[in-house]
């Protein structure tokens, strides 16, 4: 199971990554009666909420950690009905939508790596803010038309020593929320050196970016 740790409760099953975790620490600070922050041994426990409540504690963690199923397997989590990326300040970019990145299974949440430092490329492992990489989460809106389609698969390729190809509808957010592009494709930076972030201008060629 690597690191992956599943807990059942009486009604929900609770999986969380450890690998996926940036620490954003909205489970801990919403929920400590859910996850116990600082304590020996088990920390997680499903039936300290409803199912619906756990299900809340999933939807709001950006990495995509933590996930949940019913024992009773009536419901899942199912992706949003427009594909996102949000921009981040100073940190990663906070994917949710119907996710297939190559290599890995298939999600509808995740932090992906732009500052360059993750140990865990692509995903990030919250080295921003130990290297204090700076970049703007809001960025200047583009020109763009409206998406035919909003939802649907989403594949992203990490290029090798290049930046995250993306293909499928995606909507580009700011961190307070502003649209500043609508796209089927794009390339965003992740060797954390762009002049253009969060979109790659093939810097990491220039500094010999290693993935």
């Amino acid at each position: 199971m690597g690191n992956l740790e599943v807990v059942e409760g009486k009604e929900v099953r609770i999986l969380f990554d450890a690998k996926k975790c940036i620490h954003s620490r909205s489970c801990v600070l919403s929920r400590p009666d859910v996850f116990v922050p600082n304590v020996e041994g088990e920390w997680i426990h499903p039936d300290a909420a409803t199912p619906a409540e756990v299900a809340e504690l999933a939807h709001n963690c950006p990495s995509g950690a933590i996930r949940y199923e019913l024992i009773d397997g009536s419901k899942k989590e199912l992706p949003p009905k427009v594909n996102l990326v949000r921009i981040r300040e100073n940190g990663p970019l906070a994917f949710h939508g119907n996710l297939n990145l190559e290599g890995s299974e298939s999600f509808t949440r995740a932090t992906l790596c732009r500052c360059g430092h993750s140990q865990n490329k692509p995903f990030c492992d919250g080295a921003h803010s130990e290297q204090d990489f700076v970049a703007t989460g809001e960025c200047p809106k583009a020109d763009f038309n409206p998406l035919a389609v909003r939802d649907g698969a989403l594949k992203i390729k990490p290029a090798p020593n290049g930046p995250l190809i993306v293909q499928g509808p995606l909507e580009v957010v700011t961190g307070t929320g502003k649209t500043i592009q609508k796209t089927e494709k794009a390339f965003f930076c992740r060797c954390g050196q762009s002049a253009n972030k969060p979109y790659c201008d093939g810097t990491h060629s220039k500094v010999g970016f290693k993935s």
